[in-house]
């Protein structure tokens, strides 16, 4: 939401909005990197395959990007605030019910269903309140507030797995539900960017000469909000459509490492101590990855879109080294390579949608884009799950991750040259709308 002619504060209030969505990004993208340490007890207390058992977190997963149109929808008609919290209120629910642990469906309509709606209703307006609060500053501001998603997953880890030995995998889930209605209280802290703007209307017009005076309520009943109606013709648009291709086959890969960590460390005879240290790791080496991509892409020496591609592909090759390991060392320093990669790119691709699209049309592009990618987190976890169960092994399903990614980083490239043809072409037809008129600044006297 953003009023006419105002630009983003780049600060100020800001800066709570953005500890807001960063507490925000820990309560439910954190939990769900760290889920895989429930799904070897899921799995033996439902006594399941492992392709079955991860429809869990791939339930989760497609409901987080389906429900992003809707979120984004309804941010425009009520505001971030309120979506947020209901968001919180959606993701306990998930959480408290999943407590039950009936069957296998029923964990797919908890755990997975209303999670993952939860997880959208939070997710999608927090990361898109902070893209309208800043400008030059985006790419920083949108860095900081993904890290509370690593910065709670470093804790989660041991504390997840110190739940699950105390209280059993039902009685965490529980207590992770309450620690997720914390949301709710982000949400409340952030303020819609209109109101913010609207003040700051009213105090320029007492300042205005009193002849302009008259006009002021006129002025402050055309100042507030324009709701634009959500845009689903981004679709025909190449640049994007280019871009949510990208995004599903990331998807595919981006939540199959974190959901076999655990299983493969088991296999190779780690102990669960050192096992949930994996996860402390993976987690710390994401959150600078994650701060310092932002900083650098701050400075504006590298296109975003070039800083993505590179570190795609350092993703992509990192993931195909991590299954050569063979012990704990090994194992954690190759996990440290895919999570410090993968932070640097968590840190970046949100604010590449924004450069593809335009501010304008943002909040539907990440509905839309959301909404896309969900094929790919849906599909990914099963097929990776399936490739394990037929190879017998978990190391293939971090070769089907790598691939995807590999795959994926073609279309950045082609994005990249489309974008940069149309800078050509968009430079070619303004030189002879500069050479109409020998004389420009004549004809602006004129208009003064």
């Amino acid at each position: 939401m953003q009023t006419k002619g105002r630009n983003p504060p780049d600060g100020g209030y800001g800066w709570v909005v953005v500890v807001s969505a960063f507490m925000v990004m820990g309560l439910t993208a954190a939990v769900l990197k760290t889920f895989g340490l429930f799904f070897v007890e899921i799995q033996h207390h439902f006594d399941e395959l492992a392709s079955t058992t991860s429809w869990i977190t791939s339930v989760t997963i497609a409901i987080f990007h389906l429900g992003a149109p809707v979120a984004s929808s309804l941010c425009v008609q009520y505001s971030h605030r309120a979506v947020v919290i209901t968001g919180g209120l959606l993701a306990f629910s998930g959480m408290a019910l999943g407590f039950l642990g009936l069957n296998m469906v029923w964990m797919y309509a908890t755990t997975g269903f209303l999670q993952g709606l939860g997880i959208s209703f939070s997710w999608t307006p927090a990361i898109s309140i902070v893209s309208h609060y800043f400008s030059k500053k985006r790419a920083l501001a949108n860095a900081i507030a993904s890290a509370g998603e690593c910065a709670f997953a470093f804790t989660f880890g041991p504390f997840f797995q110190w739940l699950i030995s105390q209280y059993g995998w039902k009685g965490a889930l529980l207590i992770i539900g309450g620690i997720q209605l914390n949301i709710c209280v982000c949400g409340a802290l952030m303020r819609p960017l209109a109101s913010s703007s609207l003040l700051e209307a009213s105090h320029s017009e007492t300042e205005t000469p009193p002849g302009n005076g008259a006009s002021r309520t006129d002025k402050e009943r055309k100042s507030p909000i324009t709701h634009k109606p959500f845009n689903w013709m981004l679709v025909r648009r190449p640049d994007f459509v280019l871009y949510a291709i990208f995004g599903i086959l990331a998807a595919m890969s981006f939540f199959v490492p974190p959901l076999f960590l655990v299983p493969l460390s088991y296999s190779l005879g780690i102990d669960e101590s050192w096992t949930a240290s994996l996860l402390s790791i993976l987690a710390m080496v994401d959150f600078a990855g994650r701060l310092l991509c932002g900083w650098y892409a701050n400075l504006h020496v590298t296109k975003t879109i070039h800083l993505l591609t590179m570190t795609i592909t350092l993703i992509s090759t990192s993931l195909m080294l991590l299954p050569l390991a063979n012990n704990y060392l090994s194992l954690a320093i190759f996990t440290g390579f895919y999570g410090f990669f993968f932070g640097t790119t968590v840190a970046v691709h949100i604010t590449v949608l924004a450069d593809v699209v335009g501010m304008p049309d943002f909040d539907s592009a990440l509905g839309l884009f959301m909404l896309i990618r969900s094929t790919g987190g849906f599909v990914g976890p099963p097929l990776a799950g399936l490739i394990v169960d037929m190879a017998g092994d978990y190391r293939a399903g971090f070769y089907m991750a790598g691939a995807t990614l590999v795959l994926s980083a073609g279309f950045l490239i082609t994005l990249d040259q489309l974008q940069q043809r149309k800078e050509r072409g968009s430079q070619t037809n303004t030189k002879p709308e500069k050479s109409a008129s020998p004389y420009p600044s004549l004809h602006l006297l004129k208009l003064q």
